[in-house]
């Protein structure tokens, strides 16, 4: 059994910021960080007080987090970026709104004492006779403190305070995982109920000592149990009164918080061999098939998160294609007007749609990637409606002229015909690029629509099932929106944003077949018509050429894809290995094309160069991010490993930005998942000389001074299916709407004995949906039963206040 939590972010706009710069703006972004780690940046919206970002994440942490933090930020090209404010929403907040945190959330100003992190390592006991005892506090160590000092570190000291008295450690110099294995006693008074308060601060020569946290221990409850050790998170200092500025504008976010308890597989095992019995078996006469009672249950809010953990199960059981098909058939059979098939967002929309974004998103890469980095790079002025035109001055020094509005529209014309004609050619041209259990879905979606509007009486019906997923639903949001599916890493200026939306609309139309519907609607799209005629005639020729895949064809491209080792990630990064005692300076990274695969991290000097062995993943043992004063950089992570002779190795790679820096680390760890020898702890610092740079131990083979944290992880479409997660998250979801499947069944028999179809009650003849409520209640009990023992075993005296 495992506890699994998730964080589901999406940081929509803000609004009423204050202006930054000079230019009366700002240019704001957002830093996500949790417990004072930072995990997420969102791209730079320009020139705003007012910024929409529409940005989506979900992170995989442990269950013992304690806040998520959102600082808003202006970028500043020759300083330092500005911070405009806070929101922060501890885990309280969070527990108490199950269905998700929504709303606007003013920003408050950023208080010195309340930056705090970290936790520090205690031993507090009584000793003594019953007639004078002491109360003794043992001071070991701190890992991860606030960084206050410029160089990146903080020079941390203690003070103990107890019934009015107040003791200091050393201070620890340049270290934010200082040791300091100093005892303070203080004389016990038995009648007070006076509290023992261990604060950390960072000292300073000049200026006033900056506060690093506290920790408050209630000495009534520790004379029971007479010793209490262990590490204790650091807690801001509230005693000052909180002021709401009221001035800083606020931000409109989503949260929401998951926690799940999986259970062993064999638990699941009845639900999923249930689900694939009724996949295999189809819609049977006389029968209510249990995927029909699943769709009309499921709400709007929830059937997104339903159909890709669907798609996932069977996935992973090698039944996309025949979930989606038995999808395919019971839409078809309820849909009478073909202009609305696929239209809604229904349950086989929302799964097809699912399915290609987890088997589809490389292949999605491979064609749009080009022409998206082209728009990006060239930044062209496009524009074909003449009421949005803007009239600009065109020309060399001295024979200025004003461009007419027709020649802005030709211009722009023939700028989106070329982006349009390389898009449809790469389109034509990947055929064999597609993925082939994307193929044989499409093949068997084009073969169901044409039995139920065939071509003679219903033209184009079955090309526009295709192209309503394949063209609407992919390529479309993806050229509109190409940050949203990782095409580019920043969003799109206002210019460059333009000509993606009439590259979108454009490919909108070729999917709907240029009907007249499609033309009436936005007439001044009409200079594009040649280069979408041609669009849909290619469309089709491709679409016929791409269910054109025999069983045996798709079982070969199957067996291919499964023997080919798929990569999971690759880039550029900079490479430093530490060798001997040298500094260790960022001029000293090389700069290398990296490949991660689900067998080894590899890299080369260009991507077209031959790979290198370099890392076998069985043999790295952690991978984390490295302190900012090690390089000089806060986007270095380091990958610890052994090698062939069994020594331990670590490599150094440096990343651009933050957001790189956790993709990376995220998909090291989910390669990493199956590793039995993960390390506990590690140094975040390097070793220079003699000692490690973070706590300055001088044992380098030692235990590390922080702990690892290899569950912390971004979710991504390419990732590793998890057969049990999706099992439970699929459980908890049929348990929510469990009342109402009853009912809708009720309803659904009640018609069919009116009609004279009723089924035998006999056990042996259950349907799917009677079935489905006694694996429910099995897996509820389950459930039931190891809440119980995990609240035995984690029933322990709590003493920090």
């Amino acid at each position: 059994m495992a506890k699994r939590s998730s964080l589901f972010i999406r940081i929509v706009e803000g609004k009423n910021l204050p202006a930054k710069d000079i230019t009366g703006s700002s240019d704001p972004y957002c830093i996500v960080k949790i417990d004072n780690e930072a995990i997420i940046r969102t791209a730079t919206v320009w020139k705003t007080l007012s910024p929409f970002w529409g940005e989506e994440y979900e992170v995989h942490l442990p269950p013992s987090f304690h806040n998520v933090s959102f600082y808003v930020m202006d970028e500043d090209a020759l300083s330092r970026d500005d911070v405009i404010g806070k929101v922060c929403l501890p885990l309280d907040v969070l527990a108490k709104h199950p269905k998700g945190y929504s709303g606007w959330l003013n920003l408050t100003e950023i208080d010195p004492d309340e930056e705090v992190q970290g936790e520090i390592h205690l031993l507090i006991e009584i000793l003594g006779s019953t007639v004078a005892r002491k109360l003794r506090c043992r001071v070991f160590e701190a890992r991860d403190l606030a960084r206050k000092d410029r160089n990146g570190a903080s020079d941390p000291f203690v003070r103990v305070r107890y019934h009015g008295k107040t003791q200091e450690s050393s201070v620890v110099k340049k270290s934010c995982y200082p040791r300091w294995n100093e005892t303070f006693d203080f004389d016990l008074d038995e009648s007070a109920t006076e509290k023992l308060c261990v604060e950390v601060w960072d000292w300073d020569l000049v200026s006033k000592n900056d506060f690093l946290g506290k920790v408050v221990f209630n000495i009534q409850g520790l004379q029971t149990i007479q010793q209490e050790e262990g590490w204790f998170r650091l807690r801001p200092d509230k005693s000052k009164p909180r002021v709401d500025e009221g001035n800083l504008g606020s931000l409109q976010l989503q949260v929401r918080l998951r926690d799940e308890t999986v259970l062993p597989s064999s638990y699941y095992q009845p639900l999923v061999q249930l689900l694939c019995q009724e996949v295999k078996m189809g819609p049977k006469d006389g029968k209510i098939p249990l995927i029909t009672l699943i769709d009309e249950t499921t709400t709007a809010e929830c059937r997104q998160e339903v159909a890709i953990n669907l798609v996932k199960l069977f996935l992973g059981q090698g039944l996309a294609k025949e979930f989606l098909d038995l999808l395919f058939k019971l839409e078809l059979d309820k849909t009478c007007e073909p202009n609305t098939l696929f239209r809604s967002n229904s349950l086989a929309s929302k799964s097809m749609e699912s399915f290609l974004k987890v088997a589809g998103m490389q292949y999605l890469h491979s064609i749009l990637g080009p022409t998206i980095n082209r728009v990006f790079e060239e930044k062209k002025y496009v524009e074909l409606d003449p009421s949005k035109v803007e009239i600009k001055d065109v020309g060399c020094s001295g024979l200025h002229r004003i461009q007419t509005e027709s020649e802005v529209i030709q211009q722009s014309s023939q700028h989106l015909q070329a982006y349009l004609g390389e898009l449809l050619a790469a389109i034509a041209k990947s055929v064999k690029m597609c993925p082939a259990n994307i193929r044989a879905t499409f093949r068997q979606l084009f073969t169901r629509v044409e039995e139920r509007f065939p071509e003679n009486k219903h033209k184009n019906v079955k090309f526009i099932a295709v192209t309503s997923f394949l063209s609407l639903r992919f390529f479309s949001p993806a050229v509109m929106s190409p940050k949203l599916f990782h095409l580019r890493e920043k969003h799109a200026d206002a210019r460059t944003s333009r000509t993606l939306l009439l590259l979108a609309k454009a490919i909108q139309t070729i999917g709907n077949m240029d009907t007249a519907a499609s033309r009436a609607k936005e007439a001044w799209m009409a200079p594009l018509q040649p280069t979408i005629q041609q669009g849909v005639a290619h469309m089709k020729e491709f679409i016929t050429k791409l269910v054109d895949i025999e069983e045996k064809e798709e079982l070969d491209l199957q067996k291919a894809l499964t023997l080919q080792t798929l990569i999971v990630k690759e880039g550029p990064l900079f490479i430093h290995k530490t060798k001997g005692k040298g500094p260790l300076m960022s001029s000293s990274f090389k700069k290398l094309y990296f490949s991660l695969t689900s067998e080894a991290l590899s890299f080369a000097k260009t991507p077209s160069s031959k790979k290198s062995s370099f890392i076998t993943l069985s043999n790295i043992r952690a991978a984390e991010k490295v302190e900012e004063k090690s390089f000089g950089n806060s986007h270095v992570m380091q990958i610890i490993y052994v090698d062939e002779t069994g020594q331990s190795e670590t490599a150094y790679l440096q990343c651009k930005c933050v957001n790189e820096l956790n993709q990376w680390l995220s998909a090291l760890r989910k390669a990493c998942v199956n590793n039995t020898e993960m390390l506990c702890s590690y140094h975040p610092g390097v070793f220079r000389g003699d000692k490690w740079s973070c706590c300055h131990q001088k044992d380098k083979s030692g235990l590390g001074c922080d702990k690892t944290r290899h569950g912390v992880t971004l979710q991504e479409w390419n990732d590793p299916l998890d057969p049990d997660l999706e099992s439970q998250l699929i459980f908890r979801h049929l348990l929510g709407v469990r009342d109402a499947m009853r009912e809708k069944y009720q309803e659904l028999m009640l018609e069919k004995r009116e009609n004279g179809l009723s089924q035998s009650e006999a056990p042996e003849n259950m349907d799917g949906p009677t079935r489905l409520f006694h694996v429910l209640q099995d897996l509820e009990d389950a459930h039931r039963k190891a809440s119980i023992a995990n609240k035995d075993k984690n029933c322990l005296v709590e003493l920090q206040t």
